[in-house]
């Protein structure tokens, strides 16, 4: 099927430019949310007439997401969640629980704007992009912690892992050095036992 798009779709091409996509995808994706048009002689000559509008329109709200993406590229958003000792969460991280958190700073963010690379399944830092407009996006960071303090630890640059690797380390060294001493005492009572 044919259609005109009204605005630019990733992997698919700019505005105005007519291009063949599968039925399906036109008639449940691009023509119900209006990104585009079927390819007809009517409907060509009907965006020809508004697409000066339609770049205007398109020109303001690149505008207006290029000055949201300034403030928000480069911010950081702390999501809780219960997870296991190995940081492994019990369940994941979903786009809508980042499109709250970020609402919940004062922008806002539909959980569709939200696109993760991969899934996030583990305490830690993971960044996410926003897109704000098709030809805008910001990427923002999602410390994804157990607490607020393992939040602003991660933020520190510290894994939880390497803190429970130090904490074991340190445990470690006190046990030594307990048996270090039993040792040490052992070997005086044997030194005062002989003579």
């Amino acid at each position: 099927m044919q259609v005109i798009l009204l605005q630019r779709v990733a992997k698919l091409g700019q505005m105005g430019d007519v291009v063949n996509v599968r039925p399906g995808f036109a008639r449940n994706f691009l023509l119900p949310q209006g990104k585009a048009l079927r390819a007809t002689g009517a409907n060509q000559a009907a965006f020809d007439e508004q697409k000066a509008q339609l770049e205007a329109r398109n020109l303001e709200t690149r505008n207006e997401a290029a000055a949201l993406a300034e403030k928000l590229d480069g911010t950081s958003y702390v999501v809780i969640r219960t997870a296991s000792d190995t940081g492994a969460l019990y369940g994941s991280v979903t786009p809508r629980d980042i499109a709250e958190s970020v609402t919940a700073e004062g922008f806002s963010v539909d959980r569709r704007q939200v696109i993760l690379t991969t899934p996030i399944k583990a305490l830690g830092l993971h960044e996410a992009a926003v897109v704000l407009h098709p030809e805008v996006t910001a990427t923002i960071t999602v410390n994804v912690a157990r607490s607020a303090e393992e939040a602003e630890i991660q933020a520190s640059g510290k894994s939880i892992q390497d803190l429970a690797a130090e904490a074991e380390a340190e445990a470690e060294f006190e046990i030594q050095g307990l048996f270090d001493d039993i040792g040490g005492a052992a070997a005086e009572d044997d030194g005062d036992a002989e003579a």
